[in-house]
């Protein structure tokens, strides 16, 4: 019994980290989606352009998930990074160009986007 558990103890690990990237995955894409959305987050300080920009990325990476829920932890989180890699520098722009405009409420919004 102890060696079936010990057997099974790196595969249910494996699974763990799995579900944990596609958690990341997931909920980086519904952070992304609601902050371009959201009046009060940026979706006033965005152009037109990169808020289009976003929202493609954010579509292609819903559709890919969608297709390939079975993906492994590596394929997750290469796609998260994949998103990230044209969601961060235009976000990244937008607080720099606004940079210490908005006061307490960019800090705020800094601070969210810090934690993804």
């Amino acid at each position: 019994m102890i060696q079936d558990s010990e057997k099974f103890a790196d595969e249910d690990k494996a699974i763990k980290e799995k579900i944990d990237a596609r958690n990341s995955f997931e909920n980086y894409i519904y952070q992304m989606k609601s902050s371009i959305e959201d009046k009060d987050k940026l979706a006033e300080k965005l152009a037109d352009d990169d808020k289009s920009t976003i929202k493609d990325a954010i579509t292609d990476a819903q559709d890919w998930l969608n297709a390939n829920q079975d993906a492994d932890k590596e394929q997750f989180e290469d796609q998260l990074k994949e998103l990230q890699s044209v969601c961060d520098p235009i976000i990244a722009k937008v607080y720099q160009n606004n940079g210490g405009q908005g006061g307490a409420a960019d800090d705020e919004e800094q601070e969210e986007y810090d934690d993804l």
